[in-house]
């Protein structure tokens, strides 16, 4: 078990540290930010003073050096727009997105899964069309035209809900509809695949055969078993919390993180958008690692060299 952490930590070090160093790259071979932030009409001295300052006239591996530097001090920088500390300034969003990402996972989990478990039982039927008639739509419909379409039918047409701020909980109900509903969606697919597998595996029918209820076959046997794929989907939706809400955010003018990295990135505010992809990697990579570890629980045998071996991985 020991090892099993070690090398799931140490894999989850190293994702970080490339996602850093490739945005790190990115940004700066993406645009001067001192032209951006200062205008084409600042003179040549002025933009040579504003980098010299910045340290953006040292060579780049120079500013990466520097960038890991502080970050092993725990300092990521200040934004060039206002001097403030990059950290302080995506800490000040983080409630405001969470407050819309947190209850639409919570949507996409209360229907999702219900919804794919009972399509799974009642394979062929009208309800089974319909769940997937309904995931096929809401998986492939883009979460801006899903947005936009919300606020055509509820806000201008219908009037009952805004259609963007965040002056009341009634701002809030649009765009988590938007996140909720692709995601459940998504759920509902997964969870459905998962449950018609384990349902077909000998060990099912072995259970019916003795005479054990249909209930506890499904609660006992079934359920334990498909939450091992399902655990994947539910680990990606935590992870892409943040980095989820960027187009939502935009659509409905929400002031959240995935709002602010756009304007970061449109005005080159390296620090701000460094931190953002910091986030947003370390949450993936976190939930992932959580993933991991309840892989090992569900299954005993991926904590053992062997079950390794045999599941593909390394040993």
């Amino acid at each position: 078990m020991g090892r099993f952490i070690i090398l799931r930590v140490g894999r989850a070090l190293i994702t970080i540290a490339l996602v850093v160093t490739f945005a790190f790259i990115v940004l700066r071979l993406s645009g001067d930010p001192a032209q951006i932030i200062l205008g084409p009409e600042a003179p040549p001295e002025v933009l040579a003073a504003f980098r010299r300052a910045w340290g953006l006239d040292d060579p780049i591996w120079l500013q990466y050096l520097h960038y890991f530097g502080a970050i092993a001090q725990g300092e990521l920088g200040r934004s060039m727009r206002d001097g403030r500390s990059a950290i302080e300034i995506v800490a000040e969003r983080i409630p405001i997105t969470l407050a819309l990402t947190v209850p639409a996972l919570v949507l996409k989990l209360g229907i999702g899964i219900p919804a794919g478990v009972y399509a799974a039982l009642h394979r062929g039927s009208l309800t089974d069309r319909i769940v997937m008639i309904v995931s096929v739509a809401g998986f492939t419909i883009p979460s801006f035209v899903l947005g936009l379409t919300l606020v055509l039918v509820f806000a201008v047409q219908l009037g009952w809900l805004p259609s963007g701020g965040q002056d009341s909980w009634r701002h809030a109900i649009l765009p988590i509809l938007t996140l909720g509903i692709g995601g459940a969606a998504i759920l509902a697919r997964f969870t459905r695949s998962a449950m018609l597998e384990v349902l077909g595996q000998p060990f099912i029918r072995a259970a019916s055969a003795k005479g054990v209820p249909w209930q506890d076959v499904i609660t006992r046997h079934a359920l334990p078993n498909a939450a091992i794929p399902t655990v994947t989907i539910i680990g990606f939706m935590v992870g892409t919390l943040i980095a989820g809400a960027v187009v939502v955010e935009s659509v409905f003018s929400w002031p959240g993180v995935g709002r602010l990295l756009v304007v970061a990135v449109a005005n080159r505010d390296l620090a701000v958008v460094q931190c953002i992809l910091l986030l947003v990697a370390a949450t993936m990579v976190i939930s992932n690692l959580i993933v991991d570890f309840l892989y090992g629980f569900l299954d005993p045998r991926l904590r053992s060299a062997k079950g390794q071996k045999a599941a593909g991985g390394q040993p």
